[in-house]
């Protein structure tokens, strides 16, 4: 398995050279929304530690990424209204993993209502910001 790079996407928004719609933070983690939504309020959860995938992470700071995306997904479904969420993790290219740091996609869903494509559109600055506020509302018991 080729090395962590340190230049990756995510872990330039962990650095703050990019910027995120950041809706939740501690120690360990981050959470953001994926700036090419599937649904309305696809969040990203990552470590703060640097690994690869889930090939590659500490059991430890895995432990913490499972607890912020249970806590996420509680959240957006109480935030968004869903009838269920979808929790997706992808590893290397052939396990479709574009962004080479450990990430774990939260979506709220309703029924009959498809995802987008991945990668499809880039969503509305206003709606991924109105998205953020829902979710963060959420999060603090709102």
């Amino acid at each position: 398995m080729p090395a962590y790079d340190p230049n990756n996407a995510f872990a330039k928004i962990l650095r703050g050279e990019f910027p995120c719609y950041k809706v939740y933070e501690d120690e360990h983690t981050l959470a953001f929304l994926d700036i090419m939504p599937r649904s309305a309020g696809h969040t990203l959860v990552v470590p703060k530690a640097p690994a690869r995938n889930i090939l590659d992470i500490k059991v430890e700071d895995y432990l913490h990424v499972a607890r912020a995306t249970h806590k996420i997904a509680a959240a957006a479904k109480k935030a968004f209204d869903a009838d269920g969420i979808t929790v997706q993790q992808f590893n290397e290219t052939a396990g479709g993993q574009v962004v080479f740091h450990l990430h774990v996609h939260v979506m709220p869903r309703h029924i009959g209502v498809a995802l987008l494509p991945p990668a499809s559109r880039k969503g509305d600055a206003k709606v991924l910001e109105d998205n953020a506020a829902k979710l963060i509302a959420a999060l603090q018991g709102g």
